[in-house]
């Protein structure tokens, strides 16, 4: 009895992790499935630090291809996210960021190499800034074609997470283009397949970004409807909603961080002021201390 009594207590529990900070989410805990996400009363979540464990997954190749590496960390840091593969992508890089601040500080340094020169210098970005500037943009979901109403989401991460092979599709059209030892008739077959599967992931991305549409006093929601007017609508209503979610993927972007040049470097042939991209590559940047 006395040792089932201990071993239902772990001495240790005192001293497991504690949530490092709280962060809105720039959904403001919108576009979650039912039990994805267990809500707070007051729109803050606790992010905790990483594990051992979450640090070894960074570790495997493949699940950082698939996006399962990212899952797994999001699930271990930040409890109250249920099922990350289904959360809004507007999300993601703020709770990356939110996590790697509770692991490794406010700080990230960077080496920038220097436009025009040879030089490199370390950099320290400030992650609150970023941090921020997310969890401060606004989601606009309705927009308007002639008469209708359409209501978007933002993808899931398992939706961008697909979306991510039109990148490898559009590397591979071009790899079939610029490959001068391939055979003119066996080119244009392979070109043809690659443009018809970027063709309908694109297609398929709008689709996934409506979840009504309001026209003539009706809410059409079905979404074989959705995909079969999608498929069948004139170009302008096609063109009005890509341009909307890519000006909302935008606003959820992370923006280039500005760096001044130094007097040395300006001498060197430096730009007074120039802009640094900002890429969370998951190996990189939980890879070092602040």
């Amino acid at each position: 009895m006395t040792y089932e009594a201990q071993s239902a207590e772990n001495p240790l529990t005192k001293y497991y992790r504690q949530p490092k900070l709280y962060i809105q989410l720039p959904s403001d805990g919108k576009f979650y499935p039912d039990g994805s996400l267990e809500k707070t009363e007051n729109g803050e979540y606790p992010i905790y630090s990483m594990t051992a464990r979450d640090d070894l997954t960074l570790k495997i190749p493949d699940a950082l291809l698939n996006g399962q590496a990212t899952v797994d960390i999001i699930k271990s840091c930040v409890p109250n996210i249920k099922d990350p593969w289904s959360m809004p992508s507007i999300d993601v890089d703020a709770v990356l960021i939110a996590i790697r601040m509770a692991t490794q500080g406010e700080n990230l340094d960077l080496d920038i190499n220097i436009p025009n020169t040879k030089e490199q210098r370390s950099f320290s970005l400030n992650l609150q800034i970023l941090l921020g500037q997310l969890t401060q943009a606004v989601y606009e979901e309705k927009i308007n074609y002639q008469s209708m109403i359409i209501h978007t989401t933002p993808l899931s991460y398992r939706e961008f997470t697909k979306v991510s092979l039109r990148t490898f599709e559009e590397q591979r059209v071009i790899a079939i283009v610029n490959n001068d030892s391939m055979e003119e008739e066996e080119k244009l077959e392979r070109f043809a397949s690659a443009f018809r599967k970027l063709t309908d992931i694109t297609i398929d991305t709008v689709r996934q970004g409506i979840h009504k549409i309001e026209v003539d006093g009706q809410s059409v929601t079905d979404q074989t409807h959705i995909s079969d007017f999608v498929l069948n609508c004139d170009k302008g209503f096609y063109n009005r909603v890509t341009d909307h979610i890519e000006q909302q993927k935008d606003r959820f972007a992370i923006k280039p961080m500005e760096v001044e040049s130094t007097p040395e470097e300006i001498k060197l042939g430096a730009p007074a002021k120039f802009n640094v991209p900002v890429v969370l590559d998951m190996s990189i940047f939980f890879g070092s201390g602040s």
